[in-house]
């Protein structure tokens, strides 16, 4: 098996429940090195916290506001929790980003709460970890701006245009790609073969987008290996060559400690 990292998982989502302990170790024997837990909300970047405590030096955690619940983005509650969070080692900024698919919140405060967001990035030398569905030209225009406030991220689960994932490679951010890549669906090769090897990234999503053959169940970090081996089919490398990079990649992006590269 290749070793590889989760750049993104919620491993905090009711989902997993009680069985998080369990989920990570299947993640570590099947190869992983290291899970991005990824804290969305307040709450959910607390239990990421503490499940980064159990799992110290293979799990960490992240601490945002999802663009689905822009709408209650409060000044005065949640950019101290984010400053907190980071304060007791969270690694990155978000989940936060904007999304015109499901617009549950309005397009107004998903720029609000996100340019918010980008401005605790900036103070606090995180990266971001950018949502981004249907909102091209929006997304455009905020990696300008966060390429100005010398702020660097990933645009997470990637399904847009090769030139929206070329704008943010050129302003220094990372792609990342998740089971989606392995549905019938899926036509973009180009996209897949176009992201330099020093910015590529893979991902769960889970619970969500669970990789073919087990699309349509809860998807969880050990499978990875299934959404990175379609990839590195695709790019014509050797897995075990796109494993070892997309794991430093993510080192590198989150700024881990070297450990996550001992095998």
């Amino acid at each position: 098996m290749p070793v590889f990292s989760d750049s993104h998982v919620h491993l905090a989502d009711p989902a997993f429940a009680d069985e998080a302990d369990a989920v990570i170790q299947r993640a570590r024997a099947a190869g992983a090195r290291a899970l991005v837990c990824i804290g969305e909300s307040a709450a959910t970047a607390r239990r990421a916290q503490q499940l980064a405590a159990r799992h110290a030096g293979f799990v960490f955690f992240t601490a945002g506001v999802h663009p689905h619940d822009a709408a209650s983005w409060n000044d005065a509650t949640d950019a101290p929790a984010i400053r907190e969070a980071v304060a007791q080692g969270a690694v990155a900024v978000g989940e936060c980003g904007l999304d015109s698919h499901y617009d549950h919140a309005p397009r107004e405060r998903q720029l609000y709460a996100l340019n918010a967001q980008l401005a605790l990035a900036a103070e606090l030398h995180k990266p971001i970890v950018l949502h981004t569905r249907e909102a091209e030209t929006d997304t455009f225009a905020f990696l300008q701006r966060a390429h100005a406030a010398n702020v660097r991220g990933v645009l997470h689960c990637f399904t847009g245009s090769v030139a929206l994932a070329e704008a943010a490679l050129a302003v220094g951010w990372y792609i990342s790609f998740s089971g989606i890549i392995t549905f019938k669906s899926w036509t973009d090769v180009a996209l897949l073969r176009c992201i330099p090897d020093d910015r590529l990234l893979v991902e769960s999503d889970a619970p969500y987008l669970a990789p073919v053959p087990h699309r349509g169940t809860r998807n969880e970090s050990a499978l990875v290996h299934l959404t990175l081996t379609h990839l590195a089919a695709v790019r014509g490398q050797p897995v075990d060559a796109v494993g070892e990079q997309t794991l430093r990649n993510t080192k590198a992006l989150f700024d881990l400690p070297d450990t996550v590269l001992a095998v």
